[in-house]
């Protein structure tokens, strides 16, 4: 349903697995196949049956799908799985790269895909990519468990839009990306290489028109009336679920027993109707489940059923349109209770169908759906004495009560139907990828690099202010601890050593740390940020007042958040207070950091010191201490003809603003910057500044 909701006008072409393995097709009833589906605008992509039981009955349903819904007991780990998954990723990356062209859009859906997007995203750069996940994805603590978490994830941040149902699965996945891969995140954007990904939740929705008048076909009418006549004046229960562990059918059965135990009044009264719809019947997992809820329909069936009455009407099978449509109309109560569940459209569908029309949704927290049905009753499914307490609640609910509930989720489910869903994903889509478009239109080219260069050639008073960490040493955005190699020390003497260059490096170190490292490089050094100069051969000169009377005040607060947040550590600099928690668990290190952060702000508002955050770190220091005003002591001096600065983080959008317009200007790094241009790493710089030392690394 939720990949046929395109519009009609859209040029689309779906590839999938037709459904029977290659051992069982002869080549001319595959090109058969494959003519049938093109005139469906369909694709195969024809698997084996070693590949279907390694990948599909293997890693996806073995390791995938117990693990992302929370039932970690129940997954296994074999690296031959995790091979086959890998090996079919590559066949549907081959089978896609056979008809897409630069520029098209690609929308990879579900867990059996999750290395695809990454591959695509190497051959097919300008494509747009999107992912959506239609199963939950887990908390980090079990996502953890897989042994090959880091590359699912870079497979999926592939993508360049990463779609899921519920905001709690957006948060856990941002939360596995910065604990696994140390990519930081703003506002569900994640800075991936040269690139933003956006990370977003789509809330899966119905055809809501389709099932709000699927009474008014005579096919469904003729089912409800048949049902009633089989029911008579007995109010009937729902529950409808593909037969799995995961859905929470014993348990659910099991509190129905307990209701019908503790309310003998209902027996003869309310009638059960269990559809399981078959599902993975080759697992063994899914077989013990049927015999087990079999069993237990027939006990439940024989201690409370008469000549006349059958408590449960079991249905094992899938239902066409008209029979299940009928059911959500003449039902009283829909059990919709999952353990775990990505959506559940089976609670929209029920709801949609009541228009005008009683009838009590009972369901799980766990569901995603339950995200946007909170008029329903909402219970923990792990819970017998919820169930029948929501059941006994259901069955005695005011019919006025419940019309106007399900009046307000109605409309909801109105608004948000199953065609807002994919287009708001595609235009969320083509946003982030307009976005990645305008960053990288400040990217710095080939050919305006050649103009840098010749610009700096015909100059003679060159002024180079460069940033440290992050800039000319470290990679994604870590310190580089044990200081400058040889490389960086021979680029900055070279640099230095020309008597037209001026070389400048701004840093947020400490004076002792940056003179040791780099004292003899022959540049001037900038230390904490501004507050110390050292212009070569003199010593440290401070251009702001020395008052530090405020840190008396602030560092008791910080050293409190340290004591309170394991792994991290406060550095004290002659300027400034400075918590760091890269080291410390990173969603207590956001909580605590955002209180840290509202106390300190209200603490210094009359003070002159500002709070800024930077990379995995929170900064308290005097207001006059900042890289621009560094920048400007030498701005003043004299009337450069050629300036490049460069810098990586929040610190160095001062000495950027501080530039006039023909500077050289350029950020490490593709997030929003007042910097001219934008490179991707430190090596950028790095060969960026080797070009500009002429022949001396050649």
């Amino acid at each position: 349903m939720g990949l046929s909701s395109l519009p009609e006008s859209c040029e689309r072409l779906w590839l999938g697995w037709p459904g029977v393995t290659n051992e069982k097709l002869k080549v001319e009833e595959k090109d058969q196949i494959r003519e049938r589906l093109a005139a469906e605008d369909c694709h195969p992509v024809f698997l084996s049956r070693r590949q279907m039981e390694g990948y599909y009955q293997g890693f996806c349903n073995k390791t995938i799908w117990p693990l992302f819904h929370y039932f970690p007991r129940r997954a296994v780990y074999e690296a031959r799985f995790w091979k086959t998954y890998r090996q079919v990723n590559e066949v549907f990356y081959d089978e896609v790269m056979k008809i897409a062209k630069s520029g098209d859009c690609i929308w990879v859906h579900d867990y059996q895909l999750m290395l695809l997007p990454e591959l695509l995203r190497e051959r097919l750069p300008d494509s747009k990519i999107g992912f959506f996940l239609h199963i939950p994805w887990p908390s980090f603590e079990l996502f953890r468990l897989l042994p090959w978490r880091e590359q699912i994830l870079n497979g999926l941040l592939g993508a360049d839009l990463i779609g899921f149902h519920t905001y709690d699965y957006v948060r856990h996945f941002l939360s596995s990306v910065s604990r696994i891969t140390g990519l930081e995140h703003t506002l569900g954007n994640v800075s991936v290489a040269n690139r933003v990904v956006k990370v977003d939740a789509f809330p899966m929705g119905i055809d809501y028109e389709k099932y709000s008048r699927a009474i008014e076909d005579p096919g469904v009418e003729k089912e409800a009336n048949k049902i009633r006549r089989r029911i008579g004046e007995r109010k009937i229960i729902l529950s409808v679920d593909r037969l799995d562990y995961s859905k929470g059918i014993i348990e659910r059965l099991e509190g129905f027993d307990l209701f019908l135990s503790e309310n003998p009044q209902y027996r003869g009264a309310i009638t059960l109707i269990m559809v399981a719809v078959p599902t993975r019947t080759s697992v063994e997992d899914y077989r013990e489940l049927r015999s087990r809820l079999e069993q237990l329909v027939g006990r439940i069936n024989g201690e409370y059923g008469t000549m006349g009455y059958i408590p449960v009407w079991y249905l094992y099978r899938s239902l066409p349109f008209a029979e299940l449509a009928a059911l959500y109309n003449v039902s009283d109560v829909a059990l919709v209770t999952p353990l775990r569940d990505g959506m559940n459209l089976i609670a929209k569908e029920f709801i949609a169908a009541k228009a005008d029309k009683p009838g009590v949704l009972v369901i799980s927290e766990m569901t995603g759906a339950a995200r946007e049905l909170g008029e329903a009753v909402v219970i923990n499914s792990c819970s017998k004495g919820a169930i029948v307490d929501a059941i006994k609640q259901a069955l005695e609910m005011p019919p006025l009560e419940q019309l106007e509930r399900n009046k307000v989720m109605q409309e909801r489910l109105r608004r948000y139907n199953i065609s807002c869903w994919s287009q708001d994903f595609l235009a969320a889509l083509s946003d982030i990828k307009k976005t990645q478009e305008q960053m990288s239109a400040n990217r710095l080219s080939e050919s305006m690099t050649e103009k840098l260069l010749e610009d700096c050639r015909k100059s003679n008073k060159r002024l180079f202010l460069l940033d440290y960490d992050g800039t000319l040493v470290g990679f994604k955005g870590k310190p580089a601890e044990a200081g400058p190699d040889d490389e960086i020390i021979a680029l900055l003497q070279g640099l230095s050593g020309d008597p037209k260059n001026t070389v400048v490096i701004i840093s947020g170190r400490d004076r002792t740390t940056l003179e040791d490292w780099l004292g003899e490089v022959g540049a001037a050094l900038v230390a904490e940020h501004g507050g110390w100069i050292r212009l070569e051969g003199q010593k440290w000169q401070s251009p702001v007042p020395f008052d530090m009377t405020w840190k008396d005040t602030i560092r008791p607060i910080l050293e409190l958040h340290t004591d309170r947040t394991p792994g991290s550590t406060v550095e004290e600099k002659d300027f400034s207070l400075v918590w760091h928690y890269r080291r410390a668990d990173p969603e207590l290190a956001y909580v605590r950091g955002q209180e840290l952060r509202g106390t300190l702000v209200n603490l210094t508002e009359n003070l002159d010191v500002g709070v800024f955050e930077g990379k995995k770190i929170l900064e308290v220091k005097s207001q006059g201490v900042n890289k621009g005003r560094a920048a400007e002591h030498w701005m003043a001096e004299r009337d450069w003809d050629f300036i490049l600065a460069a810098g990586d983080d929040y610190t160095d959008e001062e000495m950027f603003s501080a530039l006039p317009d023909e500077a050289y200007s350029i950020k490490v790094g593709f997030t929003a910057s007042k910097a001219r241009f934008n490179v991707d790493s430190v090596n950028d710089i790095r060969m960026l500044l080797k070009r500009l030392s002429g022949d001396l690394f050649e």
